[in-house]
This record gives C-alpha cells, sequence and structure tokens, in this order.
C-alpha cells in the first residue's frame, strides 16, 4: 500500500513532536504541554501507523512498550572500554589525587567537573547518525550484555538524538537508576502480590533492566542520567568534560543538575560535603560524588593505569548499609499501645554512625524477612531515617538461631496482646493502665470531643507524668490548686480553672465517656452506637464478641478490640476508680437506633451556622444519623449555613439534598 505524501509528513511530524515533548518531561522536567494534549499526539501517531504498518520505525515514540521476551542475551564488545574508577574514601585520599593530577600536568590548579555518583547500572548507548542502535550493560568492562529492547522502554533515553551536529557515531556512557519514589511503590505491588522485594533501588533497577522480557521492563519507573562517551566517529565533541555533557543535554539526553566545574582539592571537598548535605533529600540514590579533569585535552594527556583512567576519582560517602550480627529482638510499646519489635545489634558503623538497633516494624515484616535471633544481617541507615533491616544472609546462619515469637503478655504492663484479624499491629490492650501509653491516654480523654476538660494540653500532661502525679485518668480528679499551681507555667488563676474544669467534667454522657477511654477503632459515631444500643455501661463490659456486633456500624474487628479492652482487669479498675471520683452520666433511655428519626441517613454539615457545629452533630447522632466530613454519593444531606463552600458546591453536582437549619427541624419534626 502506498503511503500519501500527506500522511508520511503528518507522521514525521508528529514523531519529531513527541520527542522534543519526551525531551521537555524527561530530562528538562519542563514540560511545554498537558498530559492529555501529549496523549492526544500520541493516538493520532498510533492511529496512522495502525493503518499505515509501513509507517513504524524503531525509533518511533511508540515502540516504547517492550518486544517479544528474549531467550537470552547477547554479548557485546566495548569498542572502548568502561573502565571503573579510582576511590578516594577521605579526604587525605582526595587530596593525593588531585596532588598526582596537578604533578602530571605541572600544574597549581586544576579544574574538575564535579556530579553526584549514581548508584545504578553503567550503560553504554550507541547512536549512529543520531539513532539508537545497540545499548549495553558495563559487565567486565570490555564485554556486557545486550540489552536494547529493554532501554528502548526508558523514556529519558532518546531513540532518535534531538537537535543537530551530533556524530556519526557516538557512545554514551550513564546510568540506569530507579528513582525512590519508583522503588517503594514496586516493593509495595510485589508485598501485595506475594512476590519477592528488592532489597535497595541499584538492586532494582539492575533488575528490572536485566528482565529478558521488555515488557515487564516497561512497567517499571527506570531513568537513564549520562556522565560521559566512549567511542566518537565523524564528529567533535566540546573541549571539556562540561562543554561535552553540555552537548549530551541539548541532543536530548538527561544529564545531572547538579553538574558544576569546581577549583581543585578545595573546591571538590566543598562540593562532596554540599552534596552530602543533599543526598537524603535527591531523588535517587548516590553513593558519593565523581571529579573529573574537565579539559578533555587534560585527560588524554594523563591517560589509563590497567582499569581506571587517571582523570578521575569517586570521592565516597560512608557507607549507608554494612553487615552485623542480631543480638536480640525485643518489643517496644508504643504510646498508642501497638508493639514494634525491635533487633537489638552488634554495633557497626553506617553512614558514619554507629548503629546498635533496627527497627523491624511489626510480626509480619519478622516472618517475611525470615529475621532470627543470631542472624547475619545487612542494615541500613540513610539521614535521620530510623535504621532499618534490609535482608539476611542466610548463608552465614548459624545453626543455633532463635526465631522471634510475639509476647501474648505486654511487656510493659502485663496485660493481653491483641492482634486484630486483618492488622498488622499487635495492640496491648491495657490502654488506661500502661505506662507506655501514659500520655497518649491522657492527652485523649481529656480532649474537647471526650471529657473536654478545658487546659488540661500536651505540656501540662508532659509535667503530671513526668512528675509521676498521674498515672490513670482516674488520678486526675484527685489533684488540687496547690499541686497543679507548683507546675511550670501554672499559676493560682491557672490551676483554679484547671480543678474547675475537672468538676465540670464529672457530668458527661455515656457516648463521650466510651469515646474518652481511648478504646481502639471506636470513634465517637462507634461510641454512640454502642451506648444507643446497650443503654449502659455495665451491659458493655459484658457484652461478648458475638453480641457487639449486632450493633449497627459494628464488625468484628471493632467487636474484637471493645470486647479485649473491657476483658483486661488494669482497664476495669481505672473505670471503677473514675466512677468512684464521681465520673457520671445519665442512663441511656432511648429507642432502638433502628426506630430513630434519622436511623441510616448521613449527614455532612458545612458553613457558618446559628449553633456551634459540634452542638447539631451531637443533635443528629442521638438521633440516630451519621455524621460525615465530607460530600459523596453516600451522602443523604449536606446542612449548609452561610458561607458554604465546596461541600455546598459538590452536593448540588451530585444531587445531594441540601437543609438549612429551618428545613433541618421540620425534617426531624417530621
Amino acid at each position: 500500500m502506498s503511503i500519501p505524501p500527506e500522511v508520511l509528513a503528518r507522521a514525521e511530524s508528529l514523531r519529531q513532536a513527541l520527542h522534543h515533548h519526551n525531551y521537555r518531561y524527561y530530562v528538562l522536567d519542563d514540560p511545554e504541554i498537558p498530559d492529555a494534549e501529549y496523549d492526544r499526539l500520541m493516538r493520532e501517531l498510533e492511529a496512522l501507523e495502525a493503518e499505515y504498518p509501513e509507517l513504524v520505525t524503531p525509533d518511533s515514540p511508540t515502540q516504547r512498550v517492550g518486544g517479544e521476551p528474549l531467550a537470552a542475551f547477547a554479548e557485546v564488545e566495548h569498542r572502548v572500554p568502561m573502565l571503573s574508577l579510582e576511590n578516594a574514601l577521605d579526604e587525605s585520599e582526595l587530596r593525593a589525587f588531585d596532588r598526582r593530577v596537578r604533578e602530571r600536568l605541572g600544574r597549581e590548579l586544576v579544574d574538575y567537573l564535579a556530579e553526584p555518583k549514581f548508584d545504578g547500572l553503567a550503560i553504554s548507548l550507541t547512536y549512529e547518525t543520531g539513532r539508537l542502535v545497540q545499548a549495553a550493560t558495563r559487565g567486565d568492562g570490555r564485554r556486557g550484555e545486550d540489552v536494547t529492547a529493554q532501554v528502548r522502554t526508558i523514556r529519558s533515553v532518546p531513540l532518535r538524538l534531538l537537535g543537530e551536529g551530533w556524530p556519526a557515531l557516538i557512545e554514551v556512557r550513564g546510568e540506569v537508576v530507579l528513582p525512590r519514589a519508583g522503588f517503594e511503590s514496586l516493593n509495595a505491588r510485589a508485598r501485595e502480590e506475594g512476590g519477592k522485594t528488592f532489597a535497595n533501588p541499584r538492586n532494582a533497577a539492575a533488575g528490572s533492566l536485566r528482565q529478558l522480557d521488555p515488557r515487564v521492563t516497561a512497567t517499571r519507573p527506570l531513568e537513564m542520567l549520562c556522565y560521559g562517551f566512549g567511542l566518537v566517529e565523524g564528529g567533535r565533541l566540546a573541549e571539556t568534560q562540561g562543554g561535552t555533557l553540555a552537548l549530551l543535554r541539548a541532543w536530548g539526553l538527561r544529564t545531572s543538575s547538579h553538574l558544576r566545574v569546581v577549583h581543585g582539592a578545595e573546591g571538590a571537598i566543598a562540593y562532596h560535603r554540599e552534596i552530602g548535605a543533599l543526598r537524603d533529600r535527591l531523588d535517587y540514590d548516590i553513593d558519593g560524588v565523581v571529579l573529573k579533569v574537565d579539559a578533555l585535552a587534560d585527560q588524554e594527556r594523563l591517560g589509563f593505569v590497567s582499569r581506571a583512567p587517571r582523570w578521575a576519582v569517586a570521592y565516597k560517602f560512608p557507607p549507608q548499609e554494612e553487615i552485623t550480627r542480631v543480638l536480640d529482638i525485643q518489643v517496644q510499646v508504643g504510646r498508642t499501645g501497638v508493639l514494634t519489635p525491635v533487633a537489638r545489634l552488634e554495633p557497626v558503623q553506617v553512614a558514619g554512625v554507629t548503629v546498635t538497633n533496627a527497627t523491624l516494624h511489626n510480626e509480619d515484616e519478622v516472618r517475611r524477612k525470615d529475621v532470627h535471633v543470631g542472624d547475619s544481617v545487612i542494615v541500613r541507615r540513610a539521614g535521620d531515617v530510623i535504621p532499618q533491616i534490609m535482608g539476611v544472609i542466610a548463608e552465614r546462619r548459624p545453626p543455633d538461631v532463635r526465631p522471634f515469637v510475639m509476647p501474648s503478655l505486654c511487656p510493659v504492663c502485663g496485660s493481653e496482646v491483641v492482634r486484630a484479624e486483618g492488622e498488622v499491629a499487635s495492640r496491648c490492650s491495657g490502654g488506661l493502665y500502661c505506662p507506655a501509653q501514659r500520655k497518649e491516654t491522657l492527652c485523649h480523654f481529656a480532649s474537647r470531643r471526650a471529657m473536654d476538660i478545658e487546659g488540661l494540653g500536651e505540656k501540662l500532661v508532659d509535667q503530671l507524668v513526668e512528675r509521676d502525679l498521674v498515672r490513670t485518668p482516674a488520678d486526675l480528679y484527685a489533684l488540687d490548686e496547690d499541686t497543679l499551681a507548683g507546675l511550670e507555667r501554672m499559676g493560682g488563676k491557672s490551676a483554679a480553672n484547671l480543678v474547675e474544669a475537672l468538676a465540670r467534667s464529672r457530668a458527661t454522657t455515656l457516648p463521650r465517656f466510651l469515646y474518652a477511654l481511648g478504646i481502639p477503632q471506636v470513634g465517637e459515631a462507634t461510641a454512640q452506637s454502642l451506648a444507643q444500643h446497650f443503654g449502659t455501661l455495665e451491659a458493655i463490659m459484658s457484652a461478648t464478641p458475638a453480641t457487639l456486633t449486632e450493633v449497627p456500624d459494628v464488625g468484628p474487628v471493632v467487636a474484637a478490640e471493645v470486647h479485649a479492652f473491657f476483658r483486661q482487669p488494669h482497664n476495669r479498675e481505672v473505670i471503677d476508680g473514675l466512677r468512684v471520683a464521681g465520673v457520671a452520666w445519665p442512663e441511656v433511655d432511648r429507642p432502638p437506633v433502628e426506630r430513630q428519626p434519622l436511623a441510616g441517613k448521613t449527614f455532612v454539615i458545612t458553613g457558618t451556622l446559628s449553633r456551634p457545629r459540634d452542638a447539631i452533630k451531637d443533635d443528629l447522632l442521638t438521633l440516630g444519623a451519621k455524621v460525615a466530613g465530607s460530600v459523596s454519593k453516600k451522602t443523604d444531606y449536606l446542612i449548609a449555613g452561610s458561607d458554604a463552600g465546596s461541600k455546598l458546591e459538590k452536593a448540588r453536582a451530585l444531587g445531594v439534598p441540601v437543609l438549612d437549619e429551618d428545613a433541618l427541624a421540620r425534617l426531624v419534626g417530621g
């Protein structure tokens, strides 16, 4: 089939436009058009190529999805070897490198091109007449693997060079990396699917690129950053390393945004410190900086040793991963009662800090990583991130290792440890009593929607706990003005006000009291439903998981948490203490929820109303309604006052009935 000239021209125009916009988006991070417009151009080209298959070219933007799986990787011989770099591990070694360079060149000062040392997989790209014809891994430096099909799926690798002036043949050298965000999402997906996770972004990048099926590689968010060149034929580059990388960038190849020419050893050391401070905020993992003599003529004069150039050095950072041994696995209890396994490690230097502990997050994570006491493990520490165990070195496992067992009783207070079905967290059920949870429990108990003890904030709770004046919520009601006045930032007036607020809080409601207890999974709405269904605290405390699930919106997980909470003698003792202290509420004497006026209805409140929103919310809950924070298709009514904004617009768009306060009164009265 002959292709009309206008179709040929349009296809070429679309390819050039898409190559240009790929460059703007993936290399410059400066897109010119919205994603929707890019997609429109791509769909138009795809349609033309579908109608005229002869239009398809290897460098078409439509050909990045990956072809058929390969049987094996072919071997590629590098025409210019991909050598490794000499390492400098500290300032003195860097200064020694600089001294050798200056002596060989006969200079007092040498300029270096400095850039981050990306921690990925080294790749060589070969372009002939501006088109990508081959991509190969570094391998042993002289021979690598042909990964052309896989590299073609990486969007920051141009299939055709942009601009003009590029040599007839050029080998471009760079690093394929996996951004940290992509690494986290890749591992998250693997965990969800029960697959194997990667230890670090470098391993993930290498594993992704070495997939025999390019279609798998195409699903991985790989990037390539270019840092140099190999063979060049039929053209010239710039006179400096920095100028050459500027050319590569102009031709559509991505380079580091942190390139800089520095002057001598002092400039190199200052750059190393600067990038080290940025290290944990970069999108990619780096393990140092690379310094190259900037003038290409000087590089040629300096030459090579057997496996490395004399004109470049990798000035490394302290390692972020090391090997050590697990001495023990202990359990910490957090302020919300969650139990976290923590590995006690044989001390090891990681990223310049002595590491003795590493979090294991939860019981499932210990099982997934198969960590035993006595194992040799890889520990990683990046910046201020808590050290983590990345994996076990199975071949070093001694015969006397000991598996981890989550305790059945809280190591702090002895209460039962519970783990709700479908939850990863194991939790201490002694919330009102457990010292580890004391501050969190007291702050929640005093909060506005709970017991509403005005003046009892977090800083005051800290003092009360640290001075051992309050151990449980019941102890709050024994505080007097003299004791409180002796605390920091508490004068006589403030102390009197707090004592008065405590006295007021004694008169509460059963839903508020239930919410104040801080039972896991029990929010305001669930507390209201429990109170309405059972009527008394005693009935709730004696309910079985089966009877608890009879309450609307209380499923097996919530029922298990409520049952476990009230089964703990410690919690019952604190509740008894609160009642002895005078905390009381009127009996709940209302019809079952299903017979209430607003049973099963969901309301959202917005705008300025004649009464506080909390007061209206309480009234709605009392009448059996649910009160949500945002409008959705499940919303039955929006109560809107003056100055209502986006929620009102969304309600109208979804067709949700909108009520003012008068209309609400009529609805309830009806």
